[in-house]
């Protein structure tokens, strides 16, 4: 089910699904020993000061399923894993499985359970920091954001849509619609956002022109944006086979969704009056965000929860000026909050010195990227980049200004060539028009004097 799930309900998890991403058991370091780290503690390094990275496993899909939510229809073949560009979308340090920080940067806040997380300011789009930013997780509700902004988008919020039984029948979490009834698509994007409805997905996306319909105008909308490793199979976030998303992307989609008006009073009302499902009077319908209330600055966010997912969790926040967006995904609860472990990271991020801006660990892109060669194979981060180290991109940046250059030369020289091969085109075409006519004169030189000879006509 999708919902924030009690804080201790996964208390009795097993101790490896707590621990996971920078917990996890490190497959090999540089000297071939395993060392297991817990999270929040610094990060592993070397003489040398390199990092010991881990393996990238989840660079193509997300860890597999631990129910039947992903299972496909007898004879089916599941969706294949969405391609992995070879250069990482925001710039290549994002691309690092482990820890992207900037150099010089503080340690970390303790108690941050994410296998995946990621700062960003929400404005300028500079990564400030992460883990793992492109690794591909499940989203759960937070999926529901980017269904809000196309609706947003596309539908005006005094457009009305007459709940249906199918509506009614989702899989809970659910606002509680009446089959029959009617509501706003503002009433219905408020519920979506405020408490996580499912029904309400389900409504919204019939609007949308139908199911299929809603989820190619989402999985449109990702790829739009430079989103490569979404794939939204359902409108609400409930699994199924081929769902993916990464921390990098839930921010971008953020982000996005913070540029619509409908969208930020969705994200940021406490509470709202709303239809009662029985059909007299209303029933308080109240925002499942508890930062809105606990964290100074907040400005809204969104959670979710499934049995594959775990816990995800964006928000955004702001501080003198400064606004932030942070994204955990496949969080627990324990021993620390989801809402804590992002309030810890956003404290961090506001915490980072100006340099962190400045000089970013990478960007969230506006709009898609050019299409590049892309594999389905992962690709392990190379462990010569230490700790807030950029990646030697020497040759990257001479091949780049090569390209340039030629192309700046190039084009004046094709013209020029183009040009020349006209002229002499023309020029031909006239000598050859020349010579015709002067065999016709001849021709009718000879014939003249043939004609008087012989006392002929002409």
């Amino acid at each position: 089910m999708l919902a924030a799930a009690p804080a201790l309900a996964s208390a009795a998890a097993p101790v490896s699904a707590q621990v996971g991403g920078l917990g996890t058991v490190l497959d090999t370091v540089l000297l071939g020993e395993p060392a297991p780290v817990l999270r929040g503690e610094p990060v592993p390094v070397r003489a040398g000061g390199l990092q010991a990275q881990p393996s990238c496993e989840n660079k193509v899909s997300p860890p597999p399923a631990v129910d039947t939510s992903e299972q496909v229809p007898p004879g089916e073949q599941p969706p294949r894993p969405l391609e992995v560009p070879e250069n990482p979308v925001g710039g290549d340090r994002l691309g690092e499985c482990g820890l992207v920080l900037p150099p010089n940067s503080p340690v970390l806040p303790d108690g941050i359970s994410a296998s995946n997380w990621l700062v960003a300011d929400l404005d300028s789009g500079a990564v400030l920091a992460g883990l793992d930013p492109h690794g591909r997780q499940r989203p759960a509700s937070v999926i529901k954001v980017l269904l809000a902004t196309v609706a947003a988008k596309e539908l005006s919020p005094d457009a009305t849509v007459v709940a249906t039984a199918e509506d009614v029948a989702q899989e809970c979490t659910c606002v509680g619609l009446r089959a029959g009834a009617s509501y706003t698509v503002e009433q219905l994007l408020q519920a979506l956002v405020m408490a996580s409805g499912n029904d309400v997905a389900h409504a919204l996306a019939r609007r949308l022109g139908g199911i299929p319909s809603a989820i190619r105008k989402m999985n449109a909308l990702a790829a739009e944006l430079g989103a490569l490793d979404t794939r939204a199979v359902t409108p609400s976030g409930l699994d199924g086979p081929g769902t993916s998303t990464s921390a990098y992307d839930v921010a971008l989609i953020f982000r996005e969704a913070m540029k619509h008006p409908d969208f930020v009073k969705a994200v940021r009302t406490q509470r709202i009056d709303f239809p009662a499902p029985g059909g007299a009077g209303t029933v308080p319908v109240v925002n499942d965000n508890r930062m809105l209330t606990t964290y100074q600055g907040a400005l809204g966010g969104k959670s979710g929860f499934t049995d594959d997912a775990q816990h995800t969790y964006v928000g955004a926040a702001e501080r003198n000026g400064k606004r932030l967006v942070v994204v955990l995904l496949r969080g627990q609860q324990s021993p620390v909050r989801m809402i804590d472990q992002a309030a810890r990271l956003l404290d961090y991020g506001f915490e980072l010195p100006p340099s962190a801006s400045a000089d970013p660990v990478g960007r969230l892109v506006e709009g898609a990227p050019q299409a590049r060669k892309k594999t389905t194979e992962p690709r392990p981060t190379s462990t010569s980049t230490a700790v807030g180290q950029v990646a030697n991109t020497t040759d990257d940046t001479q091949s780049s200004a090569m390209q340039k250059a030629f192309g700046n030369v190039g084009g004046p020289i094709t013209a020029v060539a183009g040009v020349g091969l006209l002229l002499a085109l023309a020029m031909y075409l006239r000598s050859r028009r020349a010579k015709a006519a002067r065999a016709r004169r001849a021709a009718a030189a000879d014939a003249a004097a043939a004609g008087v000879g012989s006392g002929q006509p002409s």
